[in-house]
C-alpha cells in the first residue's frame, strides 16, 4: 500500500528549475512618493510594457544614507502593481530590509537579474539620472528561433538584454534606454539610447539600426560614444555597424 501511495504522490506533481525572464526595479530611493511620480513619468506612454511579468525589487544601489531607513514594502507592491508588474522578491539591502520584505510576502533572494560580474565587457555610464529615478532592467532568455522581438518604445532608464541570442526592436530607443544582446542588435526605428551587441565578447555581432543618433553603441566592449560627432552622411542614416579588430565601424546601408 505504501509504494502506491508513494506512486500516486509522485505521478501528480513533480519539481524543476524554471529559467523565467526577469524584470528588476533598482531602487535609488526610499520615498515612495518620488519614485510614483519617475515611475509615472518614465512609463507613461507606455502603460502596458510589463503585461504582469514578476519583479525583483533591487536594493544594491540606494544611497548609503538610506540603506539603513525602512521601506514600506506592502505600500511598494501596490505600486508597482498599478504598472502591471508583479512584485515577488527583494534582492539586497538590510537586514531590517528583508524581515519587512518577507513580512509583506515577498521572498528576499540574491539571484542575479542583471548579467553577472565580467559577463559582458564593460561600457561607459550615460550620463547619470538623478540619483531618485529608478532603473528597470528587463532580462529575456530569447526564445528557442534565437531572436526577442521587442515591439514597444524604450524609454529612459529601462533596459532589454536578449541573453544567448538576437534582439529586434520595431520602435524607438529612447535616450537613457539601453538594448542589450549577445548577439546582433537590430533596431528598426531611431536609436537614441545604448545599443551593445555582443555583449558576452562576441567580436563577429553588428548593430543595425534604419536611424544612427545613438548616444553609445558598443561590440564586444569595444564602444564609441556621441561625443565623436557622426558625419553628416550617417547622422540619422540607416546604419550598420561592426568591428573591424578594435576599431568600430559604421557604415551606411544602401
Amino acid at each position: 500500500m505504501a509504494d502506491a501511495s508513494a506512486a500516486r504522490t509522485k505521478a501528480v506533481f513533480e519539481f524543476k528549475s524554471a529559467t523565467l525572464p526577469l524584470i528588476a526595479v533598482i531602487l535609488k530611493t526610499n520615498d515612495l512618493q518620488v519614485l510614483a511620480e519617475a515611475l509615472d513619468a518614465q512609463l507613461a506612454d507606455s502603460p502596458d510594457f510589463f503585461e504582469q511579468e514578476p519583479v525583483v525589487i533591487d536594493l544594491s544601489l540606494l544611497p548609503e544614507d538610506l540603506a539603513a531607513s525602512g521601506i514600506d514594502f506592502q505600500a511598494l507592491r501596490v505600486l508597482l502593481s498599478r504598472h502591471q508588474t508583479q512584485p515577488i522578491a527583494v534582492r539586497g539591502g538590510s537586514p531590517a530590509h528583508h524581515v519587512a520584505a518577507r513580512a509583506a510576502g515577498l521572498v528576499v533572494t540574491d539571484m542575479p537579474v542583471t548579467p553577472a560580474p565580467g559577463a559582458r565587457a564593460p561600457v561607459p555610464a550615460a550620463p547619470a539620472a538623478p540619483t531618485e529615478a529608478p532603473q528597470i532592467v528587463r532580462e529575456v532568455p530569447v526564445p528557442a528561433s534565437g531572436t526577442l522581438v521587442v515591439t514597444k518604445p524604450l524609454r529612459s532608464g529601462q533596459q532589454v538584454y536578449a541573453r544567448g541570442g538576437d534582439v529586434i526592436v520595431m520602435a524607438v530607443v529612447n535616450c537613457g534606454a539601453e538594448v542589450i544582446a549577445d548577439g546582433n542588435v537590430h533596431v528598426y526605428a531611431p536609436l537614441r539610447g545604448k545599443a551593445i551587441a555582443g555583449a558576452r565578447g562576441n567580436t563577429e555581432a553588428r548593430i543595425f539600426t534604419t536611424c544612427m543618433e545613438a548616444e553609445l553603441v558598443a561590440i564586444a566592449g569595444i564602444y564609441r560614444t556621441a561625443e565623436v560627432a557622426l558625419p553628416a552622411h550617417l547622422a540619422g542614416k540607416a546604419v550598420q555597424i561592426q568591428l573591424d579588430g578594435q576599431k568600430i565601424m559604421i557604415d551606411p546601408i544602401a
